[in-house]
């Protein structure tokens, strides 16, 4: 749930995110960009590309519930689970630092490995 509505008369309803559809369409999207990231990791470029868009749309998303709070009316409590996009944006910030690194430790692998190659070449 996203949000408790609570009535004049102290009736609870629940708001759920799948009740909007536009934030139904951008959590499909997410979830899309994930498993993308997820199973193109002998594509690290790749890889570490879509995570970073993945981490994006988390960002808006995140953005996007920050503005409905602001705006939303005094009967609207929002839960602690409308923050879980802000930890999702930096966990996949995280997994792109990462996947560069590991990029950059298999170039640095290849280099040392060609370098080696010349140098027994000359001998």
């Amino acid at each position: 749930h996203l949000a408790v509505a609570i009535g004049n008369d102290g009736q609870e309803s629940y708001v759920d995110y799948v009740e909007k559809i536009p934030y139904l369409i951008l959590m499909i999207s997410i979830l899309v960009a994930n498993v993308a990231a997820l199973t193109t990791f002998k594509f690290r470029m790749l890889q570490m590309r879509v995570s970073v868009i993945a981490a994006l749309l988390f960002l808006g998303f995140q953005i996007w519930i920050a503005v409905d709070y602001f705006n939303a009316p005094d009967g609207l409590v929002f839960k602690y689970n409308a923050i879980f996009p802000l930890i999702s944006f930096i966990l996949d910030l995280l997994a792109a630092r990462s996947i560069f690194g590991d990029e950059l430790i298999v170039e640095s692998g290849s280099h040392l490995r060609a370098a080696k190659r010349r140098a027994a070449g000359k001998k």
